[in-house]
């Protein structure tokens, strides 16, 4: 044996011996992203002891090299790690690529409550995946109310609609990984369908100025980001359960991540949420259940240098309208107005009865990019959307069982952006969209449709540039066109057509006369444009200072120019507008961040100028063949908004915090000198909270939520003859409600459980002191109080 290893031992030897370790290797090292050279990269010869070190022009020298099969390992400060494989036959001259910008490759942990950024002139905010694992059974409306300015308008407690600075609906833009959604969102009892367990993190940009995602933006984009891939061979993921005894709700959520070295990537996420009856705190809200799944799948490649992704994503919502809230007519109404306690209550059940909501959402993504070499990034993407949407009414017999409105959005989309980021001191990007979008209203409704058929073409066309004027000055330019076209086809009451004045200004839509009803074919052209300046100083290493303008245009949505009926989710007639114009916005904002290790605040300011702004006002009713119903008329009016937004987050010591969200607007229509409907009143969050990471990671916060009561309000009310009491009575459908004040409770801790996975525990109250209270921007606080105290206990599994 001692004789076979002494052979082999020669063997090895003589081969060493006998290699050739006389090549030379030179190169130099450049940037990819601009082409520079660098200087100070080591360059090693994997597994020797063999390196060298560029100089001021990038260039190296090793000599000695043996042939054969070696791997180069380049390093530099501020550079991904970079390795060569290759085959040394002669002496080799070559450049090597490194990249200053690979933090693209890296995931970012995004620590504590709200994260500002700041990386234009724009005000962007981060809520991290630890605040969005805290609403894993809520919603999306509900999380980002943790941001200052950015509120709700909800229709009850399950269908929540985001609202900044006092704008919503299609005014803001939702983006869910890198899709654009579209979601008939354009009325407030429509809810953003996507499902908070699935991202990473959400940012909230205030106004119209991230022009990359449409010119319409007036009020902002929220942007949902999925989990950033790394490029190591891994396996995790994390699993969420929870049980909450408002609703007796119950939620699962799990997610799973794989990842490899060689940069492929697939996330998976599902979900499931449960909630029966929701209860104020004298009373159980009848038939305001829920019940919601989602899956979702994310794979594909990420390296520096070219990448694609697919995205799979389904939600199915079926969701309880309150009982109460259903009237018969204006009698139900006035009744509601004036009784203390809802017309309808009964006991806890977890039956979803008509009204309701059934909505289904699918999303598939494909996008592709390619970087190219001291020039930029290239992307492409496609995706395609359907949403079907079925609503409910009342109904008696067989007509139960059919839907009262019945909608199928089909959306096509396709971009192509890029990115010249090869200059340090230049950034360009342009890009183009195309869109297709489909809507089929099924008549078997029975019911006269609210939306009708439609065809809709979008087309856009963007560029932005930023420039690095000087170390603390920065200027960014952004302009957009966008095209938009609306083939409709749909059926007007000969009645109104002429009561609305549409036989003199527009006859030539109509293109068949059936007597009592004419089929019109509206054909509508919008053309947008949006323009975006602005400036980033820093003042200091600690201060910020944010400016920015901005033009946007928005035109007005389907359900803006085409409702027209009973709407029977809202319990109310609706009527569009066919002569609307596009809204027209001119926001001017500036913001100052302060932040250092212990002390961070940011204020938003900012002044809109808005032509055209179209709102939703009641005035009066109309008679229907089940009654007097309260109409609800779109118009449109100049107005004012002006505000600001302050958030604070102060740490005491190594274990206390405090942090304060708090916001306000004034906004006054310039035409007829009165107040915006549906505008949040002043709000204030404080929250004190203690953790010790000794204590496994004890946290326990009390939060205080207080929102005054909204002093300027329009003056909608009306009279209405009742003919069963022979009497006239005011409706009062304008009052807000008084201020209220909540606290809330809520504990954290976290336990090992096996050698890498950890179990984290939250016992939370809402509502501590079961207040009763209603929100001026609940569409359902004409009938009923909002929710009561609500005990959560949440279970987090991460492996």
């Amino acid at each position: 044996m001692k004789k076979i290893i002494f052979v082999l031992f020669c063997l090895n030897s003589f081969w060493i011996f006998s290699q050739n370790c006389t090549y030379t290797l030179r190169g130099t090292v450049i940037d990819f992203h601009d082409g520079t050279s660098i200087d100070n990269a080591t360059i090693q010869i994997k597994n020797t002891n063999k390196f060298a070190v560029t100089d001021s022009k990038g260039n190296f020298v090793i000599r000695n090299v043996c042939g054969g099969k070696i791997t180069i390992v380049i390093s530099h400060i501020g550079c991904k790690t970079s390795e060569k494989r290759m085959v040394i036959e002669a002496n080799y001259q070559g450049k090597f690529l490194l990249e200053h910008h690979s933090e693209a490759l890296e995931e970012v942990s995004i620590l504590g409550k709200t994260t500002p950024k700041k990386v234009s002139s724009i005000s962007e905010t981060v809520l991290s995946k630890k605040v969005l694992d805290n609403y894993s059974s809520g919603s999306l409306g509900d999380a980002l109310k943790e941001i200052a300015g950015v509120s709700s308008i909800n229709t009850g407690n399950a269908i929540v609609k985001p609202m900044i600075n006092g704008m919503h609906s299609s005014r803001i833009i939702v983006i869910n990984n890198g899709v654009r959604l579209q979601d008939q969102e354009w009325g407030i009892e429509h809810a953003p369908n996507v499902d908070l367990n699935s991202s990473e993190s959400v940012s909230v940009i205030k106004g119209a100025g991230a022009l990359a995602f449409g010119s319409d933006a007036i009020g902002g984009v929220v942007i949902l980001n999925p989990k950033n891939p790394v490029k190591i061979d891994s396996l995790f993921g994390n699993t969420i359960t929870g049980f909450q005894t408002n609703g007796n709700a119950y939620n699962l959520a799990t997610s799973l991540h794989k990842t490899y070295k060689k940069g492929y990537y697939v996330d998976v996420n599902a979900s499931y949420k449960r909630f029966g009856d929701f209860k104020a705190p004298d009373y159980y809200l009848t038939n305001t259940g829920s019940e919601s799944y989602a899956f979702s799948i994310n794979a594909g490649i990420k390296t520096f240098e070219t990448g694609w992704n697919v995205f799979i994503s389904s939600i199915s919502s079926e969701i309880g309208i309150l009982g109460a809230s259903h009237i018969g007519g204006i009698l139900d109404l006035v009744n509601a107005l004036n009784s203390q306690q809802p017309l309808i209550h009964k006991d806890f059940s977890y039956t979803i009865n008509n009204p309701k909501q059934e909505v289904n959402h699918f999303i598939a993504k494909v996008n592709y990019f390619k970087r190219f070499q001291g020039l930029g990034k290239l992307t492409l993407q496609y995706d395609f959307q359907e949403n079907q949407r079925f609503e409910y009414d009342r109904r008696i017999g067989e007509n139960r069982f059919i839907p009262a409105v019945d909608l199928n959005l089909k959306t096509h989309s396709a971009t192509a952006d890029f990115l010249f980021d090869a200059n340090d001191l230049w950034t360009f990007q342009t890009g183009t969209l195309f869109r297709f979008q489909e809507n089929f209203a099924n008549p078997a409704t029975g019911v006269r449709r609210l939306i009708p058929d439609y065809q809709k073409i979008d087309v856009g066309f963007y560029s932005t540039i930023k420039h690095q004027y000087s170390e603390n000055l920065s200027l960014d330019f952004g302009v957009r066109y966008d095209y938009n076209f609306y083939d409709v086809k749909k059926f007007y009451q000969t009645s109104r057509w002429n009561a609305l004045g549409y036989d003199v200004l527009f006859p030539e839509l109509v293109i068949q006369d059936l007597g009592t009803q004419l089929l019109t074919n509206p054909k509508l052209n919008f053309h947008n444009l949006a323009i975006s300046l602005g400036g980033k100083r820093t003042l200091s290493e600690e201060n910020l200072l944010l400016f920015n303008y901005t033009l946007a245009t928005r035109p007005p949505n389907i359900s803006e120019l085409f409702s027209d009926g009973l709407h029977h989710s809202a319990a109310r007639i609706e009527l569009g507008s066919l002569t609307l114009q596009s809204e027209k916005s001119n926001r001017f904002s500036v913001s100052f961040l302060r932040e250092n290790s212990s002390f961070t605040w940011q204020l938003d300011t900012y002044a809109t100028l808005l032509k055209d702004y179209i709102f939703i006002a009641p005035n009066g009713t109309e008679q229907t063949i089940r009654g007097a119903f309260p109409k609800w008329e779109y118009r449109q009016t100049d107005a004012f908004l002006t505000g600001f937004d302050l958030n604070l987050q102060k740490q005491f010591s190594e274990n206390w915090f405090y942090s304060l969200n708090t916001s306000y607007i004034f906004a006054q229509d310039t035409r007829e000198n009165e107040p915006i409907i549906d505008m949040p009143p002043f709000q204030m969050r404080n929250s004190i909270r203690y953790q010790n990471e000794d204590w496994k990671n004890f946290s326990s916060a009390l939060i205080s939520e207080f929102v005054g009561r909204q002093n300027r309000f329009p003056d909608f009310n009306f009279e209405q003859f009742i003919a069963t009491t022979n009497s006239t009575v005011l409706v009062d459908i304008s009052t807000p409600p008084n201020a209220f004040h909540l606290l809330h409770f809520k504990n954290t801790v976290d336990f090992d459980w096996g050698k890498h996975s950890k179990i984290q525990v939250s016992i939370n109250v809402n509502n501590l002191l079961n207040t009763s209270y209603r929100d001026y921007l609940n569409r359902l606080r004409f009938f009923a109080d909002d929710l009561g105290r609500n005990f959560q206990l949440q279970i987090k599994i991460n492996y």
